[in-house]
């Protein structure tokens, strides 16, 4: 299945989720990490700038405690830059768990990927190739990142720093993480000009 490019970015619950869905969505993903986002206010952060830079999708599993983060997402965000896919109730248990969970059901990262994207055109995903819409191609990649000094330099990690702290993201981004963040939040152009002026 090739994986579909759809403009707004999704949070899910945690990292097995986020794989699942980069294996059949082109987009952002952020991962909640449970219940820690309760208490996680750099995440919130994120969400709130991709929300309204993109539009959010918010898939959560179809337990109780899927919908206790959903709704705290819904609490958190602006309800016009929200948008909630549902997966389906399916009984079973994921491949790299030994049981199922307390309520016996899937979980997001062991949904079939026809039924994620069917979930996710429901909730009224912006699929490239609708109405004229195309995904803007990724200009940030790791070799950027060596050029522009922001990885595998002297002072990196001090420039580095300075530009999550400038665009409002969490400190502990990984580097893929940051890629996908700053291509999901800013045009080429922005990210020069804030290059430039961090210098």
């Amino acid at each position: 299945m090739t994986p579909i490019k759809i403009r707004e970015a999704i949070v899910v619950e945690g990292r097995y989720d986020a794989a699942r869905l980069r294996s059949v969505v082109d987009t952002t993903v952020v991962e909640t990490g449970g219940f820690s986002l309760f208490r996680d206010r750099e995440t919130v952060t994120l969400l709130r700038k991709l929300a309204a830079a993109r539009g959010l999708i918010v898939l959560t599993d179809s337990d109780a405690a899927g919908f206790v983060i959903r709704d705290h997402i819904s609490g958190c965000l602006p309800k016009e830059h929200v948008k909630h896919a549902y997966v389906p109730e399916i009984a079973g248990k994921e491949r790299r768990k030994p049981k199922p969970s307390a309520e016996g059901l899937l979980g997001v990262e062991g949904i079939d990927g026809e039924i994620i994207v069917e979930a996710l055109l429901r909730a009224g995903a912006t699929v490239e190739g609708e109405n004229g819409y195309v995904v803007p191609p990724p200009f940030l990649t790791k070799a950027r990142l060596y050029e522009d000094g922001l990885v595998g330099r002297e002072n990196s990690a001090v420039l580095r720093e300075a530009l999550l702290c400038a665009l409002g993201l969490p400190h502990r981004l990984s580097t893929n993480r940051l890629i996908e963040a700053v291509n999901a939040l800013c045009s080429e152009e922005d990210y020069q000009r804030l290059l430039q002026t961090l210098r």
